[in-house]
């Protein structure tokens, strides 16, 4: 991969600063059992095991709902603990104005739900003698997508007003996410929420889905009904569901079908991404328009097995992103949600419009059907992430699992949920069909047999710690980066993962914004794409809004462990670490970039 080394930046010392995780932190606490079978995700479950914890009284009121506590773990220097209050009840929602330009919005910013109850009561999961499956959408039946689209039909024909209304469940990710509510505490006294780029990402979507899930069911009188995933994960799903696009009587019958009628249609989907286009889960420069679909398919399935197992066995706060903090430098987030979920979020949305509306834009995102069944296989990565390995917890500490969000439920009530008790799918009534994990075999290889590539880039390429941060990443970035150690044994291995940090990420929020990661790559001016083991992953973001120049603050954690057995990189004293712009780094800064020894879960 061609690139600009640092060669001519000014050196400067980097101050030192507390590592970013604790060995004696309490995250790592559920017991996960890894009995189930790679191919069958609806058995075996996992059984999460609670300790007895001493509950943290912090409050931090979040949003719909609240969240305890401000900090996780040593994250990146000392941990915040300031008590936050914020609005009791939902009259106090705000337009969501973050980067909202008037007139440009195509959905609008008035993302508030209905204040016909402005006070949440505490949600108890109801006792189901029957689980929900949740079937692959590429394998439903005609008799369920015409069950599926007429929930869907009778969702958008409830008045606006009505909180189950199918503009109200859009509105839901355009208030969360674009600034419609905040949360005060000390030194800051109106932090906008937004549940990604942090670990609240997986558990709101999860609630998200489960109460759209049940309205839609009581729509049709049917409290089995089971959201359909899009297993963009496997090869035969790597197309968007023909059932969005499919043509649907015409109201009037003397006219030939309409895809338009269609209740699961979207105007505002990228026309050239239709079937047979071949999603494309890393949003690299092609923008998914490869020409050989073998090439894709590989791609998508390395890619799975990056994000899924090579950077993120055993680490958590590697895959779920790490706890909500007023200050986004200490935040980082999980590699699925900056990875796959974006790029299928990039891939679906219209480039015509404004910003990549509908599925391309947070604030609009929640208005394309497509945007659910691509969230249902979401949520399944986290239930697959759990089975993979008795090592990946989810995090446990207090701050995490007494975060709460409110929602209106099928029977209009609203209510407040929290994360502890969206854990166990199976305690929430659903699970998921078995799909065969194709990508489980995509582990990626090196391009060439090289060895010392770090060793031979001394005195072209500067080492990190001669840089003067921040950089910028409007071109590819090169830096040496310094291992805190060598030749690992295997015991060592199983108690503590090498990982790569990039800290304080700057960049416009409000526009798509993606870099890949890259480790010991050749300069031989050949791409390197997910298929090779030099390609560590990407960090990828979906726009907020519309428009202007919304700064925006994250992180991303990527572990090398395995990476670096491959590469048979384990001897180097130095990594050759670069960075790759792909698309809206034009502006874009990192402010520190090093690798730390983090202890495993266990």
């Amino acid at each position: 991969m061609a690139s600009i080394s640092l060669s001519a930046v000014p050196t400067t010392s980097l101050s030192s600063r507390p590592p970013l995780f604790s060995k004696t932190s309490s995250t790592y606490c559920f017991k996960v059992s890894c009995k189930s079978s790679m191919d069958d995700h609806s058995e075996n479950n996992p059984k999460l095991i609670l300790p007895m914890q001493n509950v943290d009284r912090r409050n931090m009121l979040l949003g719909l709902g609240s969240l305890y506590g401000a900090a996780n773990l040593t994250n990146i220097g000392s941990a915040l603990a300031y008590p936050i209050t914020s609005p009791d009840n939902i009259s106090n929602c705000v337009p969501a104005e973050d980067g909202f330009i008037p007139g440009d919005a195509v959905r609008g910013n008035a993302c508030c739900p209905p204040t016909t109850q402005t006070t949440a009561v505490p949600y108890v999961l109801p006792k189901f003698t029957k689980l929900r499956v949740r079937p692959a959408a590429d394998r439903l039946s005609e008799e369920y997508i015409a069950k599926y689209q007429l929930a869907i039909k009778r969702m958008k024909e409830l008045p606006d007003e009505d909180p189950r209304s199918w503009k109200q469940q859009g509105k839901i990710h355009c208030a969360y996410c674009n600034g419609a509510y905040s949360q005060y505490m000390n030194g800051h006294p109106e932090l906008k929420i937004q549940v990604h780029n942090n670990s609240l990402f997986f558990p709101f979507h999860r609630w998200y889905l489960y109460f759209y899930e049940r309205i839609l069911g009581s729509l049709i009188d049917d409290p089995t009904f089971g959201l359909p995933y899009w297993n963009w994960d496997n090869p035969k799903g790597m197309l968007l569901p023909d059932m969005f696009e499919a043509p649907y009587p015409n109201p009037d019958p003397t006219k030939p079908p309409n895809p338009k009628f269609n209740p699961l249609f979207d105007p505002y989907r990228n026309c050239a991404h239709l079937p047979p286009a071949i999603v494309d889960l890393d949003t690299s420069s092609a923008a998914g328009d490869k020409s050989c679909a073998h090439q894709q398919i590989s791609e998508n399935l390395s890619a799975m097995y990056t994000q899924m197992i090579g950077t993120t066995t055993a680490l958590p706060d590697a895959f779920f992103g790490t706890n909500y903090d007023p200050d986004p430098s200490k935040i980082l987030a999980g590699r699925i949600e900056s990875g796959v979920h974006t790029a299928v979020h990039i891939w679906v949305g219209n480039p015509r419009m404004p910003n990549n509306e509908d599925l391309g834009n947070f604030y609009s995102a929640g208005y394309d059907p497509a945007f659910y069944v691509h969230h249902s296989n979401v949520d399944r990565m986290w239930q697959i992430w759990n089975e993979l390995d008795f090592r990946n917890v989810n995090p446990c500490n207090d701050d995490w699992l007494n975060a709460s969000f409110v929602f209106y439920d099928e029977n209009q009530r609203l209510v407040r949920v929290y994360n502890k008790d969206c854990v166990d799918i199976n305690k929430m009534g659903y699970t998921y069909e078995p799909s065969r994990l194709t990508w489980l075999q995509g582990r990626p290889i090196r391009r060439v047999k090289a060895s010392n590539i770090a060793a031979n880039s001394f005195g072209v390429v500067k080492k990190v710690e001669e840089i003067e941060f921040p950089v910028k990443l409007d071109q590819a970035v090169k830096v040496l980066v310094k291992r805190p150690a060598t030749k690992r044994n295997e015991d060592d291995k199983m108690k503590t993962s090498e990982m790569l940090f990039l800290e304080g990420i700057k960049y416009n929020g409000e526009q798509f914004f993606k870099f890949d990661v890259l480790v010991n790559d050749v300069d031989d001016g050949i791409e390197t794409t997910p298929v090779s083991s030099e390609f560590v992953g990407t960090f990828a973001q979906v726009p907020h809004s519309l428009g202007g120049n919304m700064v925006m603050t994250s992180g991303a954690a990527f572990g090398l462990t395995q990476l670096l057995e491959d590469l048979e990189a384990e001897n180097d004293e130095y990594v050759l670490v670069t960075l790759v712009p792909r698309a809206g780094a034009e502006d874009a800064t990192i402010s520190k970039i090093n690798i730390q020894l983090v202890p495993l879960a266990n």
